[in-house]
């Protein structure tokens, strides 16, 4: 007979540092407005600011999408006119889906479901004084990369601008993990999937035009440390945790 629990959040482990950009990015905004003369495609811009930014919808959706595929979780069948179609994990029971969050309209196993664990901020960028000071960016922060398609039938080029973020560009990294009362000893596997998602990006890539060069990047974890909800009672600091060994590959 299975017995019922409140919900209740143990603590949470936040996860600080920087994402340096090893080759130019493109996460792409809004092109309205764009002046004559300009790039075809933008980046995302704080519109406040106007400093470009990594949305944290971003980073998540591509670390989630390449543990899917790391760890087999796409099921992938052919229909009845023999194409294949994919069909991602909604299983409550993987670490992965719990981690990521699982959706509301489909249920959930009463020992397993809880809200998302994962939060993944957006990233600032951190030496926005070098980049506006550098002599041979184009645009605020930016550089604007020009393409040429070739029709492969008939020659004919086909310029393209491309903004980008460049080189040697740091943003912040901040994710938070919410571990609850009924995770239980999943802690451990959260934190290590995390780890894996972000040495996935490092070898793959996160934004748009990656097969092509762009949007490599590189992790540095500066701190790691969690907050009880005693802690939140009593108003004390996060304390440093002893998660540091599952990320020591990005402590540099």
């Amino acid at each position: 007979m299975s017995e019922n629990k409140n919900l209740k959040l143990e603590k949470k482990i936040f996860i600080e540092g920087e994402i340096e950009v090893v080759t130019g990015l493109h996460i792409g905004g809004s092109s309205l407005g764009l002046s004559i003369g300009g790039p075809d495609k933008v980046v995302v811009r704080n519109p406040i600011t106007n400093r470009p930014y990594i949305p944290g919808s971003s980073l998540k959706g591509k670390m989630r999408s390449l543990l899917e595929k790391s760890l087999g979780l796409v099921e992938i069948k052919q229909n009845k006119k023999g194409e294949w179609e994919g069909k991602l994990c909604d299983n409550p029971d993987e670490d992965l889906v719990q981690l990521f969050g699982y959706p509301a309209e489909k249920g959930g196993s009463s020992n397993t479901y809880a809200p998302t664990r994962l939060t993944v901020r957006d990233g600032d960028l951190l030496n926005e004084e070098e980049l506006a000071q550098a002599e041979d960016t184009d645009m605020y922060c930016t550089e604007v990369k020009t393409e040429v398609s070739i029709d492969r039938l008939t020659s004919q080029a086909n310029p393209r601008n491309f903004e980008r973020v460049p080189a040697g560009a740091k943003f912040g990294l901040n994710l938070v993990i919410d571990i609850y009362n009924i995770d239980e000893n999943r802690s451990a596997n959260f934190l290590s999937l995390v780890s894996q998602g972000l040495e996935l990006i490092e070898d793959d890539y996160i934004g748009g035009q990656g097969t092509r060069g762009y949007g490599q990047v590189r992790f540095n974890i500066k701190e790691i440390k969690e907050k009880t909800a005693e802690d939140y009672k009593n108003k004390n600091s996060a304390k440093k945790s002893g998660f540091k060994e599952d990320f020591k590959m990005f402590i540099r």
